[in-house]
């Protein structure tokens, strides 16, 4: 159902560091309304944890298939997490491994 609790881990690949992604993915959160965090990882690839209305997810994970204008997504990865409301907000978390 579309209004349903949704929580999931994405890994996105591809040139998606020094291309604004995190940024990218920031704002659209915030618009969208979604909670959770992005980073970027040690070896080049983003990832992020999200969580919101299904719908709201869906259309945050299509955002990051396609990313900002210099990117280039070959792969996004999605891994569905269990619980809800873990986030207050939506923010750039530091650099992870």
């Amino acid at each position: 159902m579309a209004g349903e609790l949704r929580r999931v881990r994405v890994t996105v690949n591809g040139l998606v560091q020094g291309v604004g992604f995190r940024y990218f993915v920031f704002e659209r959160a915030q618009s969208l309304g979604v909670t959770g965090w992005v980073r970027n990882l040690r070896d080049g690839r983003v990832e992020a944890e999200v969580e919101g209305k299904d719908d709201q997810v869906n259309m945050l994970l299509d955002i990051m298939r396609e990313g900002p204008t210099f990117a280039h997504v070959e792969s996004c990865n999605v891994f569905p997490l269990s619980g809800g409301q873990q986030y207050q907000d939506f923010r750039i978390a530091p650099n992870g491994q």
